[in-house]
């Protein structure tokens, strides 16, 4: 059985679905709040213990698993993430962890962890970041010897393509 609506209430109905669209909200977006920012104190212990403190880095992460991408940020436009603090200190076993829990990759992390097929991707569709600054400062070539042994590929990589 089909259902007739009055041509006045189809045209109300119809204006006042247009009209949320116009204002840019919905029911569902009205609804919906973001979360508190987290803890500046917070962020900083997480990004300063993603340094070298793997036991601390899951208990900050358990306690509040926000902090995986949340950035601390240092001053002068240079921020850093737990992801990017193992990454330039080279610590494999916290960047594992962090991108096994969800951390977005980045360049400077591929780098160290001798991901050769992500610089490579990434530097041949964007050539002019093989001169990009990580967290402090840092380039690609300091991230790759990081890298140790299993970054080597990567160091040679980067060296023939003049990154720095």
């Amino acid at each position: 059985m089909s259902m007739i609506i009055p041509r006045k209430k189809f045209l109300s109905l119809s204006l006042l679905g247009s009209a949320g669209l116009f204002m840019g909200k919905s029911a569902t977006a009205q609804e919906k709040q973001r979360p508190a920012p987290i803890d500046k104190e917070l962020v900083k212990e997480f990004v300063l213990k993603s340094h070298s403190d793997l036991n601390r880095v899951k208990e900050l992460f358990w306690q509040q698993p926000g902090l995986l991408n949340c950035s601390w940020d240092l001053g002068g436009g240079d921020f850093e993430a737990g992801l990017e603090a193992a990454g330039h200190v080279g610590n494999k076993e916290i960047a594992q962890f962090l991108l096994d829990n969800g951390a977005r990759m980045n360049i400077f992390c591929a780098a160290m962890l001798g991901k050769i097929e992500i610089v490579k991707s990434i530097l041949t569709a964007f050539p002019n970041l093989k001169t990009s600054k990580g967290p402090h400062g840092l380039q690609l070539l300091h991230h790759a010897k990081k890298g140790g042994d299993g970054a080597k590929e990567v160091l040679q990589y980067l060296e023939s393509i003049g990154a720095q």
